[in-house]
C-alpha cells in the first residue's frame, strides 16, 4: 500500500488533486482512498489531503500518520508546516516550486523532486496570475516521480472531473510530467 498526504492552501485545488489521482489510479486498476483534512476553512488557509493506493481492497479506515509521499502545491507552507512530519525514510516529496536547490538540504535521507507548477499554471491560464491553479500540473508530475498511473489515467481523470478548460489542464499535467526534477 502507498500512502500519500497533500499539503496546499484553501482556493489552491488540493483536494481536487487528490481526487483526480484517486480516480486516475482506480481506473489503471487500484484500489483507493481519497479524503480531505481541514482546520479553518478558508482561502489560503492551510489543507491536507489524503491518498491510499493498492491493487489489494484497503481496509484500514484511519487517517495517514506515515506517508510514503508528500505533495507540496504551495512552498511557502514549507517554512510553517512541518510537511516531512511522519515521513517514512526514503519517501519522497514533490514541491511546487521555481528552484529545488534550496529545499533539498532541509529533507535529507528523502527523495526530493520539483516542478514549477505555479509558472506552468500562469502559462496555461489556470486561475488567475495571483492564484494559479496547480493541481493538474502537481498531479502530472506526481505520475512521473512515482511512475504511475498512466498519464492517460491521468488525462482521463482530468476530462471527467475538470469542467473548466479541461484541455488547458491537460496540457498542464502533461507539462508537468515532462519538467519536473529530481
Amino acid at each position: 500500500m502507498q500512502e500519500l498526504r497533500f499539503h496546499g492552501r484553501g482556493g489552491q485545488g488540493t483536494v481536487v488533486a487528490s481526487i483526480l489521482l484517486a480516480e486516475a489510479f482506480f481506473s489503471a486498476g487500484f484500489q483507493v482512498q481519497s479524503f480531505p483534512a481541514f482546520g479553518v476553512e478558508r482561502r489560503g488557509a492551510p489543507v491536507e489531503a489524503y491518498l491510499r493506493i493498492d491493487l489489494q481492497k484497503i481496509l484500514l479506515r484511519t487517517s495517514i500518520t506515515a506517508p510514503d509521499g508528500v505533495l507540496v502545491q504551495d512552498s511557502h507552507l514549507l517554512a510553517t508546516v512541518d510537511v516531512a512530519k511522519g515521513l517514512k525514510p526514503n519517501g519522497w516529496i514533490l514541491v511546487n516550486t521555481p528552484e529545488g536547490e534550496g529545499i533539498s538540504g532541509p529533507f535529507s535521507g528523502y527523495r526530493v523532486a520539483w516542478v514549477d507548477a505555479t509558472r506552468i499554471g500562469v502559462e496555461q491560464g489556470l486561475g488567475t496570475r495571483t492564484h494559479p491553479m496547480v493541481n493538474t500540473a502537481i498531479d502530472g508530475a506526481l505520475a512521473r516521480v512515482m511512475e504511475a498511473p498512466p498519464l492517460d489515467c491521468i488525462t482521463a481523470a482530468i476530462r471527467d472531473q475538470i469542467s473548466v478548460a479541461p484541455d488547458r489542464n491537460i496540457a498542464a499535467a502533461l507539462q508537468a510530467y515532462e519538467t519536473v526534477q529530481f
